[in-house]
């Protein structure tokens, strides 16, 4: 196949079902290396988001290839329902470690959506079998994103997707998300805050505490919100709430798990408000591994192994191959002292961002934590005003970045409601020197953006 063609007479790339308005032909990528790939001419471009988040150790990593590859030719597959393997166990130990008290017991998944569904599951069969089958309520916020199933995308709040849900999905019921960039004019960071928790507060009792199930949070933004970081204060307000009134509180870690922030895990930020329930995947598996877990409590888990079981299976559980390489992945993670690297680079990433934002005036905002940013592209710096988007912002940034040889993940929230922005999250082990490449490759990819942008219509 043509490397500038999606489709051909049969077959075609997994582009062919996207849309074609406004986006450019992807590259025909043929290999990769640490934080770069190559496509079939020869270019090189920096996967600067890790794709949606994955590649926490760049590409092609060595060592979670081998631990992979040792694993299958010793024992490639156990189905859960029928037999145990010891790389499940080793894996559910090591996270549960990590976590710490509270989070004693860990089911596995094939990614991020199945994990969200399973800790959905669980909630929900625990509520059964204890007596509180009236719960059935989940609460998330808008915008927030957990999952590409019917059920997760059920939940999560992006009005764009509202013609597909209706009728369709069941949909959970949100309150607003604290937005700090997107503020009424004159509030504050902590009364926007103030008002998001009492909105939870008030919609727990509109709908009757006793039919909320869960509520379901990001705990730093995902890219729905652009890497938006909550004060200590929300999130120990949040957890009150749910205490209070006996709601299981899940954090969905998908994207901000495994150092992605600079500790383990999101919520060691607020280590006063931590869940009931967390959510992990992505950066779990490295990009090689396809796995996904959910951290409860032995409590939860163990008292209802005694009433009825939790048995939600599917084929993957717990996969021998993708625990392997799990494990891994944490070895790298700690041996390499990563965590304080992703710190570290991520402190000259910001730097570097904020230094573009002060020279390039459609940046209006900078936001995030570690190695995890996002950039808010707007026309107007002083009011906020985002681009139109009959323009199709994202899209063209997109573009820009890619003829640049950057990849970035670039998208419009709820059709644009709440803004536009790219993400950058560069894997944990990445240089100080590559961080100045990305840099000096986005600049350019703005440059020609803010070029693009500049005489084009309004609407």
């Amino acid at each position: 196949m043509d490397q500038g063609t999606a489709t051909s007479a049969i077959g075609g790339t997994a582009d062919c079902f996207y849309s074609r308005a406004g986006t450019a032909i992807l590259p025909m990528v043929v290999r990769a290396e640490g934080i770069r790939f190559w496509d079939e001419a020869g270019k090189d471009y920096i996967d600067g988001s890790c794709g949606p988040m994955v590649s926490c150790l760049g590409h092609g990593h060595a060592r979670v290839i081998e631990a992979m590859a040792a694993q299958a030719r010793r024992l490639d597959y156990a189905f859960t329902l029928v037999a145990r393997n010891r790389p499940n166990a080793a894996l559910a130990e090591r996270l549960a470690r990590l976590a710490g008290p509270g989070f004693e017991r860990v089911a596995f998944g094939s990614g991020g959506s199945e994990a969200m569904e399973r800790a959905l599951q669980f909630a929900r069969q625990y509520a059964v079998a204890t007596g509180q089958d009236k719960r059935t309520r989940i609460v998330t916020l808008e915008p927030s994103y957990h999952g590409a199933t019917i059920a997760t995308l059920g939940i999560s709040g992006d009005q764009s997707q509202s013609a597909f849900y209706r009728g369709f999905a069941t949909i959970s019921e949100t309150v607003p998300a604290p937005m700090p960039y997107r503020r009424a004019p004159g509030q504050s960071v902590q009364a926007q805050e103030a008002a998001s928790a009492a909105a939870l507060e008030a919609k727990i009792r509109a709908l009757g505490p006793e039919t909320v199930l869960a509520l379901v949070v990001e705990p730093i933004g995902g890219i729905t919100r652009g890497g938006n970081v909550p004060t200590a204060a929300y999130m120990r307000a949040i957890r009150e709430t749910c205490t209070r009134h006996g709601v299981i509180l899940v954090f969905d870690e998908i994207i901000t798990g495994i150092g992605r922030t600079g500790p383990m895990f999101a919520m060691e930020h607020w280590p006063d408000a931590r869940p009931d329930i967390l959510v992990l995947a992505k950066g779990l598996g490295g990009g090689l591994a396809a796995i996904g877990a959910m951290l409860a409590p032995a409590a939860m888990v163990d008292r209802l192994a005694e009433l009825t079981g939790f048995e939600f299976v599917y084929s993957y559980n717990a996969h021998p191959v993708a625990c392997a390489g799990a494990l891994a992945v944490l070895d790298e993670i700690e041996e390499r002292g990563l965590l304080a690297n992703a710190r570290a680079r991520g402190r000259e990433l910001e730097a570097g961002l904020r230094a573009l934002a002060a020279k390039v005036p459609l940046i209006g905002d900078v936001r995030g934590c570690g190695l995890y940013y996002g950039v808010e592209i707007v026309r107007d710096r002083a009011t906020g005003e985002s681009l139109p988007q009959a323009l199709r912002p994202m899209e063209k940034m997109r573009n820009q970045a890619l003829a640049q040889g950057l990849m970035v993940y670039a998208r419009a929230t709820s059709g644009g409601k709440y803004g536009n922005w790219f993400m950058l999250a560069p894997p944990l082990n990445v240089t100080a020197t590559e961080i100045a490449e990305i840099l000096d490759r986005l600049e350019r990819a703005l440059r020609g953006f803010a070029a693009e942008v500049a005489g084009l219509p309004a609407a």
